[in-house]
């Protein structure tokens, strides 16, 4: 079983250090919107970053993917900007794409998809920002 990532800042740390590629489920294509501007700060850090959004075709030129498995990449991290009730569907598309590890954004938690994705061996943070936890974890 993976860990909870809320319980265990090293292995926190290793996951956002290890990780290349991570899929933004739930990326705006509108700048104002958090979603955008996490998805830009991970590119600046030199993460991989796709865009997972059904609704548009794509964000600053680069092409938004209407699922995970569409995205022709292995993915390390899945961070989603989906409300609570969906993210047991982006758990279920997380263990089929084989990633690592899914990252669930401020105010998004399901205890029943976290389980899921931990007895998968998926190491699983919810309801904390990608963003403030790279930063405090000084990676």
């Amino acid at each position: 079983m993976a860990d909870f990532l809320n319980d265990h800042d090293t292995t926190m740390y290793d996951v956002l250090k290890n990780a290349k590629t991570i899929a933004v489920v739930g990326h705006s294509d509108k700048p104002n919107r958090t979603s955008y501007q996490i998805a830009n700060f991970l590119r600046a850090v030199g993460y991989t970053v796709y865009a997972v959004n059904p609704t548009v075709d794509e964000i600053d030129g680069e092409p938004s993917y209407a699922s995970l498995a569409d995205i022709p990449d292995t993915i390390d991290i899945v961070n989603v900007f989906r409300r609570s009730e969906y993210l047991a569907g982006v758990v279920d598309d997380a263990v089929a794409k084989g990633t690592t590890a899914i990252w669930a954004q401020l105010g998004v938690d399901d205890p029943t998809a976290r389980a899921t994705a931990l007895e998968a061996g998926i190491q699983m943070a919810t309801d904390r920002c990608i963003k403030v936890e790279h930063r405090r974890l000084g990676v």
